[in-house]
């Protein structure tokens, strides 16, 4: 288990307990959440090290690893990925200028996002620990993940992108990755990172049982500020915020079973509707963000 007692974020030692989440989705065990008063980060307590936490992903509930279209909230999902993965392409696409070329997806699951790049000409390299999902993308696309420690191994410079899509927040090397992803980059690249904002209207209605806690696979909780602190440690900056307007109801999805045993579709697409319009005019107050990264000017 990971106890720290110092923030992982920005290090400092101005921390405590905040709350105790469940695992809604394997163990059901409880766990600790700790704020960094310095950063604002959350973070999980006594996770399971890297080496422990693979049987915590054992669920065929989780869709991003088993690609499961059983039960609505996960048909929904697959619905709105169709979706989405247009949009985060021609979203790469805008930010870089380029319609080609080479992108790296740390996380990629079962290759969805990469296999829209591939078919729009881009040179794809993707990472993902998860031996099923590397599996899954063979089968389902034809695509071959390298396993997460190859990150060390690529070539600096090479990639005019680099994406994350919620995977930042399952990181055990977080200072490690961000330094490396910084490496990678080549000159005039971009780094496009999603996660969970728990300052979101969605997240503070549904507390403890917000389903973006998902302890203890999401080992940190970031708030926009946090992002930034951890990112300025690494001579990167946020250039832009980008809200993830799906994420709002699918999370309040899932929070919904989670507190409720059940479902109610109305109150969550209310409760999602609430949270996005809060953030129409601050992307910062969003389900989940999209962070475009550069590195700072010398």
């Amino acid at each position: 288990m990971i106890y720290h007692q110092h923030c992982p974020v920005c290090k400092s030692g101005d921390i405590e307990a905040s709350f105790s989440a469940k695992d809604f989705t394997v163990s059901t065990e409880i766990f600790v959440i700790t704020r960094c008063n310095s950063c604002t980060a959350m973070f999980t307590q006594d996770a399971p090290a890297q080496g422990d936490i693979y049987r915590y992903y054992a669920s065929d509930n989780y869709v991003s690893h088993s690609n499961t279209q059983k039960g609505l909230v996960n048909r929904l999902y697959h619905i709105v990925r169709n979706r989405t993965l247009v949009t985060k392409r021609r979203l790469v696409e805008k930010e870089t200028g380029s319609s080609r070329g080479e992108i790296l997806d740390v996380g990629c699951g079962t290759g969805a996002f990469l296999n829209e790049l591939k078919k729009n000409g881009w040179n794809i390299t993707g990472l993902e620990p998860d031996d099923t999902a590397r599996r899954n993308a063979v089968s389902l696309f034809d695509i071959h993940p390298l396993e997460s420690h190859e990150i060390f191994n690529l070539p600096v410079k090479k990639y005019q992108a680099i994406t994350m899509w919620h995977v930042l927040e399952h990181v055990h090397q977080l200072q490690e990755y961000i330094s490396r992803l910084g490496e990678l980059l080549s000159p005039g690249g971009v780094l496009f990172i999603a996660v969970p904002n728990y300052t979101s209207g969605d997240a503070t209605y549904y507390g403890e049982g917000w389903a973006a806690y998902d302890v203890p696979r999401h080992l940190y909780h970031f708030s926009p500020q946090s992002i930034q602190v951890l990112l300025e440690l690494h001579e990167l900056e946020v250039h832009k915020m980008k809200p993830m307007w799906y994420d709002a109801f699918y999370v309040s999805l899932l929070s919904e079973k989670n507190i409720y045993g059940k479902t109610n579709i109305i109150r969550a697409a209310w409760q999602g509707l609430k949270s996005n319009f809060a953030a129409l005019k601050n992307p910062a107050k969003c389900s989940s963000v999209t962070y475009i990264i550069r590195k700072k000017s010398i």
